[in-house]
């Protein structure tokens, strides 16, 4: 559900002129970037059951389901739900506000760099540098041994799953460990989970840390980030506090602290949609 609470002329004309100031977007997306595009979000289990009604029959909350404790213990239910997603992920358009994006920070002098919490891959689907995507939680398109025997992680490329929907249960193989031939799992960080491979979400961090301290007027877009996982938010605010601006689309959390930022209650389509023809109008 969306606010229906009119975006003010004002605050659109700040979060275009802060585009426009500004020499590095910086894109800090959470699960509501992906809804635009038809893709479930997930908040809280009466979310997650809307999704999924056989777990919610068999009242399995997500924070059980994604774990690594069910992929040991019940590995066709996790592949079960993990494979449905990674179908769901591979088949999903990314919606028109990732165009958008992707122009505005081609503008700008330092060009854009993504900071997500999504493990979707739509921002590669949609054209962004892959180079220049932080998933600080992960990716389901690439995978990792369950015991972690090596550090490795690899493309999920060869693993096409077959999953019975009305069950939630994956019916053929789940891929397995290259390197051990043991079971392996999507390379995300998930709840419980201390046995996660985070070198490659590591290395990501690394380059857009470097990018950072190259970018003196950075803007950040937050997309769809709300206080329940606060990951994007507190990367978002770390920007601020280094002297960057800004611009949070968010409909039902979208308040900022300073006057100098602009907070909009908009889905992400909606509100990356309104700025748009507001720096439309403005040339």
């Amino acid at each position: 559900m969306t606010t229906d609470r009119p975006l003010s002329p004002a605050l659109l004309d700040r979060a275009a002129d802060l585009i426009a100031q500004a020499d590095g977007l910086v894109v800090a997306a959470g699960a509501g970037m992906g809804v635009d595009s038809g893709l479930p979000d997930f908040r809280g289990d009466a979310g997650f059951w809307r999704a999924y009604p056989a777990l919610g029959r068999a009242r399995l909350a997500f924070t059980s389901v994604a774990s690594p404790a069910t992929f040991e213990r019940d590995p066709a239910l996790a592949w079960g739900f993990y494979g449905h997603r990674l179908a769901l992920y591979r088949a999903t358009v990314p919606h028109e506000g990732f165009a958008l994006l992707r122009a505005w920070g081609e503008r700008m002098s330092h060009g854009c760099h993504v900071f997500t919490s999504n493990v979707d891959g739509q921002f590669q689907r949609a054209g962004f540098d892959a180079q220049r995507v932080h998933e600080c939680h992960g990716s389901i398109h690439h995978l990792q041994c369950l015991e972690a025997c090596t550090p490795a992680i690899w493309p999920a490329d060869g693993f096409v799953p077959d999953v019975d929907a009305a069950a939630c249960r994956l019916r053929n193989q789940p891929p397995a460990c290259p390197h051990c031939g043991g079971r392996a799992r999507p390379n995300i960080l998930m709840f419980g989970d201390w046995g996660w491979v985070q070198e490659r979400s590591a290395r990501q961090a690394a380059r857009l840390q470097a990018w950072l301290r190259q970018v003196r007027r950075p803007v950040v877009i937050e997309l769809g980030a709300g206080t329940a996982v606060p990951s994007v938010r507190y990367f978002s605010q770390q920007v601020v506090h280094g002297g960057g601006r800004l611009v949070r689309i968010n409909p039902r959390e979208w308040e900022v602290a300073g006057s100098r930022d602009v907070g909009l209650a908009a889905g992400a389509l909606a509100g990356l949609r309104a700025i748009a023809a507001r720096m439309r109008d403005q040339t």
